[in-house]
């Protein structure tokens, strides 16, 4: 059983922001496998089904960025998973945008949704996914870059590789890393 962990903010105002990365993810591996996410459990929607073989459930926590962790610790600890089946997808700045990076394991980087994750699961040793999004003009505006819409130009880059990671199923993800 893999659990796969979609980042982002749960209110519609952040549906269409680059922190939402994940979320988006999530949702496009829902629908093309067919799996309804209407339950909610440990502050957070999910669901469960089955991709190339497996066992998955989607999360995608309600919990805001910042608090990841705490859901993804709760169906971490619920389903007793070894760490290495826990996938964790989300937006990074220090990824140039429109590329996706695959690490098996890691530190969260700059990222405070993945600082959460860390520290509530208690190890840096599970596969991410990172959807890079490239970084704002100047330093000052990282909180507004994450959290601001998408241009029409940035969508269309970031759609195609949403949709790359979600044409990827559990068993490539180790032959990434």
């Amino acid at each position: 059983m893999y659990l796969i962990v979609g980042l982002g903010n749960p209110e519609e105002e952040y549906a269409n922001t680059r922190h939402n990365m994940g979320f988006n993810v999530v949702n496009r591996l829902a629908k093309k496998y067919d799996i309804d996410m209407s339950r909610t459990k440990f502050n957070s929607i999910y669901g469960t089904g089955i991709i190339e073989g497996e066992k998955v459930v989607l999360v995608k926590p309600q919990t805001y960025m910042n608090l990841s962790g705490e859901a993804v610790r709760e169906f971490y600890n619920f389903y007793k998973l070894d760490i290495s089946n826990l996938l964790v997808i989300y937006d990074d700045m220090d990824v140039e945008k429109g590329s996706i990076k695959i690490r098996k394991s890691g530190g969260p980087g700059s990222h405070n949704g993945m600082k959460s994750v860390v520290s509530e699961v208690a190890s840096e040793k599970f596969p991410r996914i990172r959807i890079g999004i490239g970084k704002p003009l100047y330093a000052e505006e990282k909180i507004n870059y994450v959290i601001g819409q998408l241009s029409v130009e940035e969508a269309k880059i970031l759609e195609k590789r949403r949709g790359r990671s979600s044409n990827s199923n559990t068993r490539n993800i180790e032959k990434w890393y």
